[in-house]
């Protein structure tokens, strides 16, 4: 009888530890979420100029708090995971014309062509030439929302489709995209400047991408004749500063790296007969053990030393993350400089953005922007759960666009009015 009056004690302890397993899950939740951050404007990082008092004014996105989705968005994982397995949401499937261009080494280079499907606000013809992330190419569902938003805003659109990464496209020559070339980025460029000579260029390059166009630019300064700006979006700006952190376990960044490193694995092997073929006049450097270590790779940087680094004859991994990082070339760019990171980003180290940040100490020309939120390449805005299918990131390359090319509208209507007031006087 005294047994069965105890009995309804234990029940009241199963009640504490259920209550204890409850907060701690909604604790992990809390804090893998993120839900305690607050939203907040981007960071911006530049110096007091005319034209940077002219973007405050002229761009609002720089000045208003970027607001993700309330249950998840405050994640760079979740906002870098939604990124890569999906995309964006109710991608457009905008219209263009595929472009072939042979280049001197017998490779195969191909982009597409977007039409503008509105006025421009200055009334110019104004081309977007977009380089996209690694082994991305003009299919992918966040170049399809970027290039129809930009053609609604008056934009023609060239992007580039990296050599090897269309699976319908052969490659014809032994050689893939790497980390830091730009012969096929400029192949482009240069085709938009003879086919329409009158166009004028905003450069625009999403991580990967992001190297390869400020490197393009600061390569020489004729590669910057006719652009009125350039924009890069989630760029690590030094592979050889950036390999290390890669290969650490905080915020997750050696599992990235692994799914990086297999997703290239993948499309190196879907190459093998052009790349390790019998046939193949392979660069000296690349031998075929170098396909039996791919096969056992599990890093982006085992890839790039066996397999990528050899396309370009570089001797040793440290040479060519150091020759095809644009870090070297940010100082030898004039026109004005977008760049964009996320405080949230996985995959990129808050260590790297010592280098913007510098850059924009010393460069009027420069302005680094740094929201608190948005992981890699994601951005995602909406009320709580569901993301709208624009981003923040679609709206403010094409917001700064429009302010540059009105900002350079101002300059040339000034200077034809001097010559008129001289005259009077």
């Amino acid at each position: 009888m005294n047994a069965m009056l105890e009995t309804p004690e234990l029940p009241a302890v199963f009640d504490g530890v259920k209550l204890a397993a409850v907060a701690a899950v909604l604790y992990v939740i809390v804090r893998c979420l993120n839900l305690k951050s607050p939203t907040a404007p981007p960071d911006l990082y530049f110096q007091d100029s005319g034209l940077s008092r002219f973007l405050l004014k002229s761009c609002p996105l720089l000045t208003k708090e970027y607001i993700p989705p309330l249950i998840w968005g405050k994640s760079g994982h979740i906002q870098t995971a939604l990124y890569g397995k999906m995309g964006r949401v109710r991608s457009p499937h905008p219209y263009g014309h595929r472009k072939f261009i042979t280049m001197s080494d017998g490779a195969t280079s191909t982009f597409d062509l977007f039409e503008p499907l509105a006025e421009h606000c200055v009334g110019d013809d104004v081309t977007m030439v977009i380089c996209p992330g690694i082994a991305n190419h003009s299919e992918k569902q966040y170049i399809r929302t970027f290039v129809d938003y930009a053609q609604k805003n008056g934009y023609r659109c060239a992007v580039l489709n990296h050599l090897g990464a269309l699976p319908n496209i052969e490659l014809t020559s032994p050689r893939m995209f790497t980390y830091g070339c730009t012969w096929e980025f400029g192949a482009m460029v240069n085709y938009i400047k003879r086919m329409y000579p009158l166009t004028q260029l905003v450069v625009v390059g999403f991580s990967l991408g992001g190297n390869i166009v400020c490197k393009y630019l600061g390569e020489t300064q004729a590669n910057q004749d006719k652009v009125l700006c350039c924009v890069s979006v989630c760029q690590g700006y030094s592979a050889l500063r950036a390999q290390e952190t890669f290969m650490q376990w905080d915020q997750c960044r050696r599992f990235y790296n692994f799914l990086m490193a297999d997703n290239m694995k993948k499309i190196i092997l879907s190459h093998r007969q052009a790349l390790f073929g019998d046939h193949v006049k392979k660069p000296q450097s690349l031998e075929d053990t170098d396909l039996s270590r791919l096969y056992t790779a599990t890093s982006l940087m085992q890839i790039d030393d066996n397999v990528m680094r050899k396309f370009h004859g570089y001797t040793s991994l440290k040479e060519y993350y150091e020759e095809e990082s644009c870090m070297r070339y940010l100082h030898r760019i004039y026109v004005p400089l977008m760049l964009v990171n996320a405080a949230d980003d996985p995959l990129v180290h808050e260590s790297l953005l010592t280098i913007p940040k510098s850059l924009s100490e010393k460069r009027e020309n420069v302005m680094f922007v740094l929201p608190l939120h948005g992981g890699h390449l994601g951005f995602f805005e909406g009320s709580v759960l569901f993301p709208e299918p624009l981003t923040w990131m679609d709206k403010l390359v094409v917001e700064y666009a429009n302010a540059i090319c009105q900002w350079e509208r101002n300059k040339s209507q000034c200077s034809d009015t001097e010559p008129m007031e001289a005259d009077l006087e």
